[in-house]
């Protein structure tokens, strides 16, 4: 009898785990498009479910029975986990996915919307917005990881730039020196990460930590002693103004949203697309990646691993700073203690969840958006599901992504692992 190789082990295993995974993201479609269709279509209203382009109930983009809506789109849901279960479409599994996802959340808005009305434009802006802080500091996490460095302190670089935006905006009364001195703060955090954990090797999870409590003493000092007794002058900066792109802004729902908007917007919408096509197109992507999973490798070839991961670092500070900016720039317009309330590590998922890719990244900071967006509108409307349950989302699906259930999830070989040069 002929031993088989490893090879050949390889290959006749391979396709069992896919069809395994791709069997098991069918019939966890079939199980919530039945609950859509069956559940949703029996709760909601035999009423019209209106998403509109406007603010009020005029101008609707889709009328639909609420009642059919939601059992349509569970429908539609089943039949999207049964193409995958069958394994007809092998080519289109990542497409039948999202199709059973977008119909099943379809289904729950038609049971919640019955009677009532959905502003599209209004919604997809907020949860862009919502997101904004969480596409930077997630951002700022891929230059971190993929160099090798875990970032817990995104949420300490959040209110750093929070913090310097607010006083040096109020100060200088001047939108740009606030955001400038929220990417200087935010630099700051990453300064400490970067020689604590890559020149003394402290435990680079232990190390965030820290800072983030760093953070919270010093921003909350300094707001308790000039801030709140002098609002006046140390805490009203200048609001970040919203341009307007004539032509394009006209564009149904996409041209309010993404032309009609603030700086940081387009920034960190070109910042995904610009760190995606260094990482994968340029020498100092290959490296980053190389320091990331093999630094030994890589130093051999003379990669100089610490001084990437020095640059990625601060490259990552300079990212998120800028993202806590939109909290006082954009959002409030003034700093109050503790005010990111936990976006960094919100940002820290959404880095997982989106597999340590830019666009990845992107995709569950706008679903966290959008599950955050939903809940305050569901909250308004008195609709009978706790919102508390709504914001649980994107935590449960960032569990079950690490699981392995849809896929197989893992950080770079070498991330949070100190190296020292032999």
């Amino acid at each position: 009898m002929s031993t088989a190789t490893v090879e050949d082990l390889t290959e006749a295993t391979a396709p069992n785990r896919f069809w395994n995974r791709q069997r098991r993201l069918g019939v966890g479609l079939i199980i919530i498009g039945l609950i859509a269709a069956v559940a949703f279509g029996s709760l909601a209203e035999s009423a019209t479910a209106r998403f509109t382009l406007s603010e009020d109930a005029e101008g609707a983009a889709l009328s639909i029975n609420g009642q059919f809506g939601a059992i349509l789109f569970g429908i539609v849901t089943v039949a999207a986990g049964g193409a995958l279960l069958a394994g007809v479409a092998k080519r289109w599994q990542t497409v039948l996915l999202c199709l059973g996802i977008v119909t099943f959340v379809f289904s729950f808005l038609c049971w919640q919307v019955a009677g009532k009305f959905l502003p599209l434009v209004d919604t997809v802006s907020g949860s862009l917005e919502l997101a904004l802080p969480l596409i930077l500091g997630a951002l700022a996490g891929v230059l971190c990881e993929r160099s090798g460095v875990v970032n817990v302190a995104i949420e300490g670089q959040f209110l750093m730039g929070a913090f310097g935006a607010a006083l040096v905006g109020t100060l200088a009364t001047s939108v740009w020196a606030g955001l400038v001195s929220a990417v200087i703060g935010g630099v700051i955090i990453a300064a400490l990460l970067a020689v604590l954990a890559i020149r003394f090797l402290v435990d680079q999870v232990v190390v965030g930590v820290v800072l983030n409590l760093l953070a919270l003493g010093i921003t909350g000092f300094l707001y308790e002693r000039l801030m709140q007794p002098d609002a006046l002058k140390y805490n009203q900066p200048p609001r970040l103004p919203e341009w307007r792109i004539p032509g394009l802004a006209d564009i149904p729902v996409v041209g309010p949203v993404l032309f009609e908007t603030n700086l940081l917007v387009w920034l960190a919408l070109v910042l995904v697309f610009v760190i995606h096509f260094a990482l994968t197109r340029t020498r100092w992507g290959l490296r980053t990646r190389a320091v990331g999973e093999h630094p030994t490798a890589a130093d051999t070839v003379g990669i100089r691993v610490r001084g990437l991961r020095y640059a990625n670092v601060l490259l990552g500070g300079v990212v998120a700073g800028a993202g806590g900016a939109y909290f006082t720039l954009v959002s409030t317009g003034s700093f109050n203690k503790n005010m990111t309330a936990g976006a960094g590590f919100i940002a820290l998922a959404a880095l997982i969840f989106g597999r340590w890719t830019p666009f990845g990244a992107l995709g569950a900071a706008l679903f966290f958006g959008f599950a955050q967006k939903l809940a305050n509108y569901l909250s308004a409307v008195g609709s009978p599901v706790p919102n508390q349950f709504l914001n649980m989302l994107p935590y449960i699906a960032t569990i079950i992504a690490v699981a392995g259930l849809v896929g197989r999830v893992r950080a770079p070989a070498a991330d949070g692992v100190p190296y020292v040069k032999s």
